[in-house]
């Protein structure tokens, strides 16, 4: 039985990058895969999407360019070489997460599924495999709800909507999340009718104003959005029917040729028995601690699986790192996700990090937190742009300590990373009114929106008397 430092179960962005950092630091790795090298976010998320994502919006710009003096028209879309073209996007980083890459890094990987036998043996293919350290990646998979009628073999998931080849007349999709609305606002542009149907409010976990400026957008593209929803029951036959009520509306029913389940994820805890090796879990995921240490305090946990952890790409990154510290440099790191940003890629796109306004106030209290805000129709780049729709709203403390900034608008996901330093750093909002910002830029929009914070005391009439008095003295 060949024994290892380190054993990683699961090659997503978690797993590969706990195996890279790992290996390069000299500790004997072993990494189990079962399925397809980079996980969902290379396979079937973050990437696809994104790619798809980028068809829609060169396909949209040939609707919108009237306004800059050239002849809009209708784009006649190949959705087969937009899936091409999704799919090279795939193969163009699969090199990065590729088997070879990591064996010549010095990982021993096993292509084959791993199960715990005890708390310190892995078993794999009828081979035993003993570890010092472990580290449980196995991420997640689309959840799909107990709804009546609902046929899983008829309906899409992100784990196969990227092979459909065949433009769908009319999606349907349940799930109102960023995965949801991010397809949806794909496959419209792209050239189909689109219905979202969600229990409650469509990204609940945002801003309700900046979220009401995207839904606008959104219903222009000619989205059609059902909120606040009871379905009833779905009917497979030769077309998807979804059948729903709302409160104080008649029962109503939207007929589609293709219907995707976006209604979140659940954690990869099955399959690799756990409960041989003593380590804590539910159907949340694996109970860990602040250093991603579980139950047994020699295996961690990273990414997805982690009960209750923001199922972010970039988050399983950065647990990588803290178990990294932990493991190879016996460094006692937790994880602090208040500088956490996150994204829906839609366009316009909707970013945040840190608090919200409602969970600031409801920890400071209203009294303690001021917000600003700024608008994209006072930036000069977005009114050249003709992309003035959106803004930024920061919220803070009384003595301007920043706690958390959300935009909607172009660019935002790329604008958020400033807020994310200026929190992670415990900097106050006039760290950021004293940047200079390249004109004209929309980056600009961050430090006018710090600018008006000081906005009715700078000009108030105090200070003019101030400014008064001063003029008095001599040169």
């Amino acid at each position: 039985m060949e024994k290892f430092d380190l054993a990683i179960i699961g090659a997503g962005s978690g797993g590969l990058s706990v195996a890279a950092g790992a290996a390069q630091l000299g500790l004997k790795t072993v990494l189990f895969e079962k399925g397809e090298m980079g996980g969902d976010c290379l396979n079937t998320g973050c990437v696809p999407s994104k790619a798809l994502l980028q068809a829609a919006k060169v396909a949209q710009g040939f609707c919108k360019s009237d306004a800059f003096g050239v002849k809009a028209q209708e784009p006649e879309v190949d959705f087969s070489a937009v899936k091409d073209h999704v799919q090279s996007v795939i193969a163009a980083i699969e090199p990065n997460d590729s088997v070879e890459r990591f064996e010549g890094l010095g990982v021993t990987v096993v292509q084959e599924e791993a199960k715990f036998v005890d708390a310190h043996t892995l078993s794999a293919a009828g081979q035993n495999y003993a570890f010092r350290y472990a580290v449980i990646a196995t991420g997640s998979r689309a959840g799909v709800p107990p709804i009546k009628g609902l046929e899983v073999d008829k309906a899409f998931t992100n784990e196969n909507i990227f092979e459909l080849r065949e433009k769908p007349d009319h999606l349907i999709i349940i799930g109102g999340g960023p995965i949801g609305i991010e397809m949806a606002q794909a496959h419209r542009r792209l050239g189909c009718k689109v219905s979202v149907l969600d229990m409650g409010s469509i990204l609940i976990h945002d801003d309700p104003q900046l979220v009401d400026i995207l839904r606008k957008s959104l219903i222009a593209e000619g989205i059609e959005l059902y909120e606040h929803v009871d379905i009833q029951k779905i009917e497979h036959k030769e077309a998807v029917a979804v059948h729903f009520v709302r409160e104080g509306v008649e029962p109503k029913k939207v007929i589609g040729s293709h219907i995707l389940v976006a209604a979140g994820r659940i954690p990869n805890v099955d399959g690799v028995d756990l409960e041989k090796a003593g380590v804590e879990f539910d159907r949340r995921g694996v109970m860990v601690d602040v250093r991603l240490r579980s139950s047994q305090k020699h295996i961690y946990a990273a990414g997805d699986v982690v009960n209750g952890a923001p199922q972010f790409t970039h988050v399983a990154g950065y647990h990588a790192g803290i178990i990294i510290r932990n493991v190879a440099f016996k460094i006692p790191a937790k994880v602090d996700l208040t500088a956490l940003p996150w994204v829906t890629y839609t366009d316009p796109e909707l970013a945040n990090v840190g608090m919200l306004a409602r969970a600031a106030i409801e920890k400071y209290g209203e009294e303690n937190v001021k917000t600003v805000s700024w608008h994209f129709d006072e930036n000069d780049r977005a009114v050249a742009e003709r992309r003035t729709e959106g803004m930024i709203k920061v919220t803070c403390l009384k003595k301007g300590k920043i706690l958390g900034a959300t935009i909607v608008g172009p660019g935002a996901g790329e604008l958020i990373g400033l807020w994310a330093l200026a929190i992670s750093k415990g900097m106050k909002i006039g760290d950021i009114t004293g940047m200079i910002a390249p004109y004209p830029t929309l980056g600009e929009i961050s430090k006018r929106a710090a600018g008006s914070w000081f906005t009715p005391s700078l000009f108030s009439d105090r200070t003019r008397f101030i400014v008064g008095l001063l003029q008095k003295l001599p040169f």
